[in-house]
């Protein structure tokens, strides 16, 4: 591979324009995935009336086809050419589309039995579908706008400080904005949640995301598309199968290590979201408390976000790591054992669990460093089949929490009533001990990472010099 046009390790700089514009790009993400994430849940079972076991079956549906739709994405967008480049075009044209099926996703069609969660199903797939489009070409550009290591960090910095922006937005407004828009009340006169609530919140969002989209595609260039994926002395690239690309992948192990550690740091975080509004309202005191908790976590995770560039350099990328690991779980551990209703404690603790919510900026930064690891030794550059490999171990990480809408059912939850004390206690635990308990085992295949920014470099210095790992 020709990369002597390529700027060598060190000397890249991060413009405020190319941070800024990168960032708008999980803004963009998070108007999508927040809903999902932190209110389907308790849309599919307390608005449409999707039993447990129906959930779990949705979801599990939902991701054995993206076993299959992920990699086959990431193999698309490697395969891309276009004068926009190979990743820009997708979030110019599919971003309306997602749109559509966030909308959808969060409709109650008059239908029931067997059609009901079929449509549920099939709306939810399809937004699986749409967001996986933009998602895996958003993180697959972050390597093919800089190639310096300390540069590809910040960028990802900067995408999880604009989740973490968006977040705090999202936390403050998203549940105001649902019970403005609904009609029904408690018995002591209380606004809650219904459909026609969950309803406009999402449209929204999903009209807002659009141009947010496209202003990072128009604020991020592939500059260094054509020079890194330059075929060797000037000849023809190399056509290779999916099954060649996905066995090369799977060789790199470094990428493995960083898949691995994120798929369990998701079900730690995501597990908890999808039934952290539970503990609120049936275990903290009610709804009117999820505004305070969920804008404390968003306010930790961008306090967290922004250590990371210091956190890094000072530690290194694995070591700072398993230190926001560490942080996180006892932040839950410390809300286990007081599930009170006390403001400032509950402030306090959510935010000191939520510093470790900084931990995917590293990830995507490890990312970026496994891709050269892996040009290096196998002589190929695979962006978005790696970031397809990321992004399905998010999904699969939501398969694996599927099932905690079946564990709610098992310590008795029975939604819209007052829960038994035993009840409370099992929502707590699995609120709060479990994933604390999973953040510590996330951290034991990052004992064999091995890629310090002084490696990168050396990697890199090979790769601009032609020479790999079967030239040593």
């Amino acid at each position: 591979m020709n990369e002597s046009a390529v700027q060598p390790q060190g000397r890249e700089k991060a413009s405020p324009k190319l941070l800024f514009g990168y960032g708008l790009g999980e803004v963009a993400c998070q108007m999508s995935w927040y809903m999902i994430n932190n209110y389907l849940n308790i849309f599919y079972t307390d608005v449409v009336g999707l039993s447990g076991a129906a959930i779990s079956a949705i979801v599990l549906v939902a991701r054995i086809w993206d076993a299959i739709n992920d990699p086959m994405m990431g193999q698309i967008a490697d395969r891309t050419h276009t004068r926009w480049g190979k990743f820009r075009p997708y979030l110019m044209f599919a971003p309306p589309f997602l749109a559509i099926f966030n909308i959808l996703t969060f409709t109650v069609f008059p239908v029931q039995g067997a059609a009901k969660v079929i449509l549920c199903g099939v709306c939810y797939i399809a937004a699986g579908m749409a967001y996986t489009a933009c998602s895996i070409a958003y993180q697959a550009m972050l390597n093919v706008i800089a190639v310096d290591s300390r540069v590809r960090q910040l960028l990802a910095t900067a995408r999880s400080t604009g989740a973490s922006i968006i977040g705090i937005i999202l936390s403050m407004v998203a549940m105001p904005l649902i019970l403005r828009f609904s009609s029904a009340v408690n018995e002591n006169g209380e606004r809650m949640a219904d459909g026609h609530g969950y309803f406009v919140a999402t449209v929204i969002f999903s009209i807002l995301l659009i141009p947010i989209f496209w202003a990072c595609a128009a604020l991020c260039k592939e500059t260094y598309t054509d020079k890194l994926h330059a075929p060797a002395n000037g000849g023809q690239a190399e056509k290779t199968s999916f099954l060649s690309n996905m066995k090369g992948l799977v060789q790199n192990d470094q990428l493995l290590i960083v898949v691995i550690a994120t798929v369990l740091g998701t079900i730690c975080v995501t597990g908890r979201y999808g039934i952290l509004v539970y503990h609120v309202i049936y275990v903290v005191g009610g709804p009117q408390y999820i505004a305070t908790m969920f804008t404390a976590m968003t306010v930790g995770q961008l306090v967290g976000t922004l250590t990371v560039p210091w956190g890094t350099k000072a530690f290194g990328k694995r070591n700072y790591m398993l230190i926001l690991n560490g942080i996180m779980a006892a932040g839950f551990v410390a809300l286990f054992l007081n599930p009170t209703n006390n403001p400032v404690f509950l402030i306090g603790a959510s935010f000191i669990g939520s510093l470790g919510f900084g931990a995917p900026a590293i990830c995507y930064g490890m990312v970026g460093d496994s891709l050269e690891y892996g040009d290096w030794k196998l002589g190929k550059r695979q962006e978005g089949l790696a970031a397809s490999m990321l992004s399905f171990g998010v999904k699969l990480a939501t398969a694996v929490c599927a099932p905690v809408v079946l564990l709610l059912e098992a310590v008795g939850y029975v939604p819209n009533m007052e829960q038994t004390p035993s009840t409370k206690t099992g929502i707590n635990f699995m609120v709060n001990m479990l994933p604390a308990i999973i953040a510590v085992i996330s951290c034991v295949p990052l004992i064999w990472y091995k890629l310090s920014d002084k490696r990168v470099a050396e990697l890199r210095a090979d790769l601009e010099a032609g020479k790999h790992a079967w030239d040593k």
